[in-house]
């Protein structure tokens, strides 16, 4: 069965950008240089990535050198914009419940909400958000973009591992 998972870093006071939107404070402390930590394995277990117009943009504009990172994985951009899509990706303004419920019928590989921090809360509300894995950085911002916003219900979870690398951790939890 497909599962929806939340695969981001934050910082320690539970920032995902900086003030300006930047993230390239999202790096470990320089202890383990050599260190892969856990994204290898786990973009192993994803076939389609889901991400608002605004982490879109960011990967495409200052991540990843213009090129897609996300190539041979499915990928939906949820945005009000008007944009052509492409074999790899869907520009949709499609209810987002709709689109979960339409990718998780269908067979493949674990869903990845690869950002940001609206769709994650509207997932959440929707309790539609099977796993968390959140990389907490090792600085504090002191401001910038939650990754968690106040929510009406409580969301309790069940940790299901931890790992250290880099001055990072590791948090894997799953809905109760």
């Amino acid at each position: 069965m497909r599962r929806v998972v939340v695969y981001i870093g934050m910082s320690l006071d539970g920032y995902i950008a900086d003030r300006n939107g930047g993230v390239k404070w999202m790096t470990g402390d320089g202890s383990e240089p050599g260190s892969a930590g856990s994204y290898q394995q786990f973009i192993e277990t994803v076939d389609t990535v889901l991400m608002g117009y605004r982490t879109y943009h960011q990967i495409v504009t200052e991540l990843s050198g213009g090129s897609w990172v996300y190539r041979g994985k499915k990928s939906y951009v949820l945005t009000h914009r008007d944009m052509e899509s492409t074999g790899e990706i869907t520009f949709t303004h499609q209810d987002l419940a709709a689109l979960i419920g339409a990718l998780k019928a269908r067979p493949g590989g674990d869903i990845w909400v690869c950002g940001g921090a609206d769709i994650i809360c509207q997932l959440m509300a929707g309790q539609l958000i099977d796993r968390y894995h959140v990389t907490v950085l090792p600085v504090i911002l002191g401001g910038g973009l939650r990754l968690f916003a106040p929510q009406e219900r409580c969301c309790r979870l069940r940790l299901l591992s931890t790992a250290v690398y880099g001055g990072m951790v590791d948090l894997v939890y799953e809905r109760r």
